[in-house]
């Protein structure tokens, strides 16, 4: 049985307040603290809630539609409370209900009947419940250890009585149990990291974690998301996938997450990844307390936020939800690390945590593009560094209008391409790989899908980057072919929305706008230098000379990150790691961060918010690579949306 704690106190008049009530007075032999779920908002201010002094310690929740009896159980090891159990639900609940709670109007306004009406075998089978979980004559579900470890819930469904179990994962941002602190500067130095092979790029495989699946991806307290859904239709991938609200400076956005492998077990294991690197990188989720000040007063100790590129003065002068950086606004900062001066630096939190900001620092829209998850601190460190390097050299081939040298897939080792060429020619596409290196040496290949017919889902782009060559050709295609089974599709269903895009570039408002406009044939001009390389040669030729001098072969991962790091600071970029790891993520073995390297072009959707066309990076690298003899001036620039998916 639970402990007797104070009765809540809340205001009467409303249905769902009437049945706690009855349902409150019938487990009173129990001592169950009964709260309702849904009324009030538990992401906001605590003085808003009526039930705030009791929901932490409250093992009943009751909504309309269903009664979660719990936390329950668990080792001990990672403890939950109520209030984490009301703020895990809220983020799953629909677009118009957390609008309604967070931003509206209350629901549970007396304008009908009352609901629900809890009969008596309702009131019974609570309180059966109630006594079976903390009686001990239940145990968790059978499932991976890592989930039979944390607190459980068990859901009672008020229309079919219907009992499921899910486990809890506490919520860092819980202001009961979550961690406190102020954000204080982490030293970091690349320690050894011996790979389990040379050529390895990771220290262990996605499926060697202990990820408590059920508590990331469940419909009550998922922290992730309600669930993950797989395309058993997709005839070039095996994808998983799942998505959640995040609120952000903008309203609240889906946030999908999604692994692409060939089978569903290993998508899966690839897609979590992925969710936990989102779920890190759109909010700060540590508990600390940021630095706020202006970047007059910090002076040397924070980052120039121009290093990393703003809009042009029409954006801030149209567009409501941006406006010009104010050095003299105070804006919160977050700690991180130079790797080239070895000392902290103070970050605009809103270059870090991408859904995260406030109306004082509305400078930029930022995205995932620099954050990355790993084993540790430096394998997830060469992953960011290397979706950097691959997303500007993209685009400084792109708006550069650069012409690069194909790489002839037929000889490429192995048969992983060849069989990812062959699952193109089946949806109708020939596939196509490009050295995409301007200015670094680290391999970058951009892959391109074109439809042979020549009809909509006409073109489609990829990306990838790695210390080893192959695998970035191989990372590029699997790009290419996750999107184009369903490519032609979504161009006939936004044909005329995408053809007033191509007449009119400031209608390219969103993510997905920038690779679908190249499904239209009326785009075939703009990839022209392209279809036009400089030449096409074998892999061996076109990588020799960074395969015999400039890989690093010594076995050791931290040999491998200082590699990247050395290129970029060899061209006049500091490198700057963020530490973005959740509790969540520490206790499954994992380490996230956040790289940022001012200079590099940023990668931006919408073409009214892009920053890299006007940066002078985009001028000066395409001469210091030997590719022109010149900078590039103003009017060579491609003033062309970006195709990146």
């Amino acid at each position: 049985m639970t402990t007797t704690a104070p009765r809540p106190l809340a205001p009467d008049g409303t249905p769902l307040e009437s049945a706690r009530r009855h349902l409150a007075r019938a487990l009173e032999p129990l001592g169950a603290v009964v709260v309702t779920l849904g009324v009030h908002d538990a992401l906001g201010p605590r003085a808003a809630d009526p039930f705030a002094a009791v929901r932490p310690a409250a093992g009943v929740h009751l909504s309309a539609r269903e009664v979660l009896v719990g936390p329950w159980g668990g080792d001990g090891s990672a403890p939950a409370c109520g209030q984490c159990l009301a703020m895990r639900r809220q983020r799953l609940r629909s677009r118009s209900e957390r609008d309604a709670l967070e931003t509206g109007s209350r629901p549970g306004t007396p304008t009908g009947p009352e609901w629900p009406r809890l009969s008596p075998y309702a009131h019974d089978a609570v309180y059966a419940l109630h006594e079976a979980v903390h009686g001990g004559r239940v145990a968790a579900p059978a499932g991976p250890d890592a989930d039979r470890a944390l607190p459980q819930v068990s859901r009672l469904d008020l229309e079919t009585l219907r009992i499921r179990t899910y486990p809890l994962l506490a919520d860092p941002l819980c202001p009961d149990c979550g961690p406190r602190g102020t954000d204080a500067p982490r030293p970091f130095t690349p320690a050894s990291r011996p790979k389990p092979d040379p050529g390895a790029q990771r220290l262990r495989p996605a499926s060697s974690y202990p990820m408590p699946y059920a508590a990331l991806a469940n419909p009550v307290t998922g922290v992730l998301g309600g669930g993950t859904w797989l395309n058993v239709t997709s005839p070039t991938t095996a994808p998983v996938a799942g998505s959640v609200f995040v609120r952000g400076y903008a309203g609240l956005t889906d946030v999908t997450w999604s692994g692409q492998a060939n089978s569903f077990t290993a998508s899966r294991d690839l897609a979590h990844l992925e969710g936990l690197e989102r779920y890190a990188g759109t909010h700060r989720r540590t508990g600390n307390t940021l630095l706020t000040a202006s970047y007059a007063e910090l002076g040397e100790r924070a980052l120039d936020p121009a290093e990393c590129g703003f809009y042009t003065p029409a954006t801030y002068r149209d567009d409501p939800l941006v406006s010009p950086f104010d050095p003299e606004r105070p804006i919160p900062w977050v700690y991180g690390h130079s790797l080239r001066d070895d000392r902290p630096v103070l970050v605009p939190a809103r270059l870090v945590h991408y859904s995260a900001g406030l109306a004082a620092d509305n400078f930029v829209f930022e995205c995932s593009n620099g954050c990355a998850i790993g084993s540790c601190p430096e394998e997830a460190l060469l992953g960011a560094l290397l979706e950097l390097v691959e997303r500007d050299a993209f685009l400084l081939a792109w708006y550069g209008g650069l012409r690069l040298t194909e790489i002839d897939l037929a000889t490429v080792p192995g048969t992983a391409v060849r069989t990812m060429a062959d699952r193109a020619a089946l949806q109708g596409y020939d596939v196509h790989a490009f050295d995409n290196r301007v200015d670094l040496a680290i391999p970058v290949v951009t892959g391109l899908a074109v439809r042979r017919d020549g009809g909509p889902g006409l073109f489609s782009f990829g990306a990838g980057a790695a210390l080893d060559p192959m695998t970035a050709v191989e990372a590029a295609l699997s790009e290419v072919l996750t999107y184009i089974p369903h490519l032609p599709r979504q161009v006939e269903e936004r044909r005329d929305e995408l053809e007033a895009m191509a007449a009119d570039f400031g209608k390219v408002l969103h993510l997905k706008d920038h690779a679908q406009l190249y499904g239209l044939p009326a785009m075939a001009e703009h990839v022209r230098p392209y279809r036009e390389p400089l030449a096409v040669r074998a892999m061996d030729e076109v990588y020799r000379s960074w395969t015999d001098h400039g890989r690093p072969r010594t076995g050791d991962l931290r040999d491998d990150l200082l590699c990247v790091v050395e290129q970029l600071v060899r061209a006049g970029h500091d490198v700057v790691v963020v530490d973005q790891t959740t509790p969540e993520q520490r206790r499954i073995g994992l380490h996230t961060v956040c790289a940022v390297v001012p200079g590099l072009l940023p990668i931006d959707f919408g073409w009214s918010r892009q920053r890299a066309p006007y940066m002078r990076r985009l001028r000066t690298a395409p001469r210091r690579a030997g590719l022109r003899t010149a900078d590039l001036a103003d009017s060579d620039v491609r003033r062309v949306p970006h195709p990146f998916p």
